[in-house]
């Protein structure tokens, strides 16, 4: 059955989520509700990820209201802020209220990265272990179903993820992280995979200014099914099973556009599946937290940079 805005993949947890969903990272207040009515009321787009530290919350919550599509028929994803490592029950309540909702589908730790909250000077918090954040997600969420239906991980590495697999007694649901054709992070995927974690990908298409809107590959396979080069990079990820994906835009052309999602043939999906192998490049550097490259091998990157 082809893929569409109505289709779901199964979280750990038994839930379902949809496969497509917009993201709303540097969507600025004032754009983001607007963003989020038309995505829900005029696109169908039934998935909306925030995160506390986009400072659209609240925005995105207005923008879910006024859709009037029933809140039972959305999945929200929000995050936990870096600053808030220290105060995760307090963070819940404080999400929950910016997005005037009951309760929160996926709440993911949103970096491993504690940083110092009182003074707010965005230096790293070297006092606190992230894996102790997680064991206190993990309290918040058994404590607290009906608040938070599932907690999962954003931007965590292979060292990062099998420190915590060790000890978790909560599987993470998803594990969020930049995944396109010039990002394959295929160790990430594979370890994530097979502790039984859905991969979300996020960035998926290389930025706004991203180079592989033009690459001659994606331009081909993008002409053939009359789409925009969008809607092949989106279609590329949901071509991997048990995948979802978080385009995103404050523009109505470009949401519905980003939705056309496509059935690619397998020579296709190899062709856009190779560009990685030497076009290589990150939107996300890991490194701006102060917390060095986070267990990823930059290396490569560096490279082809």
């Amino acid at each position: 059955m082809p893929i569409s805005l109505a289709s779901t993949v199964k979280l750990n947890t038994g839930a379902e989520i949809p496969v497509v969903g917009l993201g709303t990272w540097k969507s600025a207040p004032g754009r983001v509700e607007e963003a989020v009515e038309y995505a829900l009321k005029k696109a169908g787009y039934r998935h909306i990820d925030t995160a506390t530290d986009y400072g659209n919350e609240k925005e995105v919550g207005e923008g879910i209201k006024a859709s009037g599509v029933p809140r039972e028929s959305i999945f929200v994803t929000t995050k936990l802020k870096n600053d808030d490592h220290d105060k995760v029950e307090q963070a819940l309540e404080y999400s929950l209220k910016q997005l005037d909702t009951p309760y929160i589908d996926l709440w993911l730790l949103h970096w491993p990265a504690p940083m110092l909250s009182p003074t707010g000077d965005g230096k790293p918090n070297r006092d606190l272990d992230w894996l102790d954040t997680w064991k206190e997600l993990e309290r918040v969420h058994l404590a607290n179903k009906n608040k938070v239906r599932a907690i999962g991980v954003s931007n965590l590495s292979v060292p990062f993820l099998k420190r915590l697999l060790k000890e978790a007694k909560v599987i993470p649901a998803v594990n969020q992280i930049e995944l396109h054709p010039s990002l394959p992070q295929k160790e990430v995927v594979k370890v994530t995979e097979e502790a039984g974690i859905l991969l979300t990908s996020y960035s998926p298409l290389g930025s706004d200014e991203s180079p592989l809107l033009t690459d001659e590959v994606i331009v081909k396979i993008a002409k053939k099914y009359n789409v925009e080069p969008a809607a092949i990079l989106v279609s590329f990820q949901v071509a991997h099973p048990n995948r979802t994906v978080l385009p995103k835009s404050v523009t109505p052309s470009r949401i519905s556009a980003n939705a056309q999602i496509v059935e690619l043939t397998p020579e296709e999906f190899a062709e856009i599946d190779k560009i990685g192998e030497s076009k290589i490049f990150r939107v996300c550097n890991p490194t701006w937290a102060g917390w060095g490259d986070l267990g990823f091998d930059l290396s490569k990157e560096k490279e082809s940079e």
